[in-house]
């Protein structure tokens, strides 16, 4: 079918592709808009998975909470969060892998189908809880022949749960790192992995992750690249129009996102 169509045009199929939900500041740092309540606990598990990521060369899928200034605060939070082009939007520097493509969000469904052949990262910007809610995002992560997602990040009440009902409704295998997970509340947290279990999710711990060893098919280079707005900043500053050619980032605090 259209599952191996794809896979024959990319080359190859993905033993594993991590998922990483919303680790950003505004998330990750006690001094952010909406700190998640395991945050003393998240972010040494976050430090491990990066870093399996990228001992194992394992490709990766990053979100970014991406909201406008003028938005109403939602699901009963006090505040707007993940504001386009605060510090608080930003990803938390350890999770931003040299080569990196930041996919722009236009409502279109063009997304080229061998992102990860030359980056190790690939960027998508999501306005509502679930990231298959943006277009882009919903073909690439549906299109790509992968054995298994593995899903961590923020939070579980929400953007986890979206994601993996979303892929498990695509025929996908998700697996849910239960404790490289944030959560504001823990018994709606609870209540959302009992659900995502109940349809199919498997739910595991990072230490199960941590002793996974995978076959090791690409080495990615260290070279840092940025492919998608022309200033290679992710905050729109180029009116929109993305480049097709990659531009270089000098450093991780060059991001701005």
């Amino acid at each position: 079918g259209d599952r191996s169509m794809f896979a024959r045009r990319n080359g190859r199929v993905y033993e594993c592709v991590l998922i990483d939900l919303n680790t950003q500041r505004d998330f990750c740092d006690p001094d952010g808009a909406l700190p998640v309540s395991n945050i003393v606990r998240l972010l040494p598990a976050l430090r491990d998975v990066i870093e399996w990521t990228r001992r194992n060369n394992v490709p990766i899928i990053s979100s970014i909470e991406s909201h406008r200034r003028w938005e109403v605060p939602r699901n009963g939070c006090p505040a707007l969060y993940c504001i386009d082009g605060t510090a608080g939007q930003r990803k938390i520097d350890f999770t931003l892998f040299p080569n990196r493509i930041c996919v722009e969000v236009d409502n279109t469904l063009a997304v080229p189908g061998d992102l990860f052949k030359d980056c190790q990262q690939v960027i998508f910007r999501k306005r509502t809880d679930d990231l298959l809610a943006n277009p882009k995002a919903d073909r690439f992560l549906t299109e790509l022949a992968v054995q298994e997602f593995v899903i961590f990040g923020n939070g579980v009440e929400n953007a986890v749960k979206a994601v993996t009902l979303g892929l498990l409704a695509r025929n996908k295998r998700v697996t849910v790192v239960f404790d490289a997970c944030g959560f504001w509340d823990l018994g709606t947290a609870d209540l959302a992995l009992r659900q995502i279990a109940a349809k199919g999710a498997e739910i595991s711990c990072l230490n199960d992750l941590l002793h996974r060893t995978l076959e090791r098919r690409r080495r990615y280079a260290t070279d840092e690249f940025h492919y998608g707005s022309g200033s290679g900043n992710g905050n729109g500053n180029d009116n929109g129009h993305a480049s097709k050619t990659k531009t270089s980032c000098s450093s991780d605090s060059d991001w701005a996102i």
